[in-house]
């Protein structure tokens, strides 16, 4: 059985709903997963955006999320899930908004896909301090046992919303 990951807020490359988003409560979507290889010793999960800013000329990938050594026989995340909810000894690095937590799609023009990707790790990632996606990337190289990845796409809708801030 090979890795996958899955919400039941959105299906693979269908529509993120706007709850998860800048334009509703921003929180995390719930995130499923299983076929973690029997030896994997750790998780890491990344999220973000290859669109930014504008998906006919992106220029930067945008990171959402970053989650690592979440123990392998963790299953998922509930909806809403913060830092602090996190399972023992998993940690949150830093995303592009400059924080620990999830921050939701708010794309400036055009639809974003946004890719959620879990990685089983060899290994424990030691000796980091507040690593970005780029350092997580550095430190998992040679150590990949399995990966999963679960998109989903969004644009803003002209309505606004509470935390339509990010532009």
């Amino acid at each position: 059985m090979s890795m996958t990951i899955t919400s039941d807020a959105f299906v693979h490359e269908g529509e993120i709903p706007s709850k998860y988003t800048c334009q509703g409560e921003d929180i995390a979507p719930a995130l499923t997963w299983e076929g973690v290889p029997e030896n994997a010793v750790s998780l890491v999960l990344i999220v973000d955006d290859p669109d930014a800013p504008d998906p006919k000329a992106p220029q930067r990938i945008w990171v959402h999320w970053v989650v690592y050594n979440i123990p392998p026989a963790t299953v998922g995340f509930p909806e809403g899930a913060v830092s602090a909810d996190l399972p023992d000894g998993a940690e949150s690095g830093i995303n592009d908004f400059q924080r620990k937590d999830y921050g939701g799609p708010c794309p400036p023009i055009g639809r974003h896909r946004y890719f959620h990707k879990l990685y089983a790790l060899d290994t424990m990632l030691g000796g980091l301090k507040n690593p970005t996606k780029k350092d997580l990337e550095e430190a998992m190289k040679g150590h990949i046992l399995a990966q999963a990845v679960l998109m989903g796409t969004y644009e803003k809708s002209d309505k606004g919303g509470r935390n339509d801030r990010r532009k």
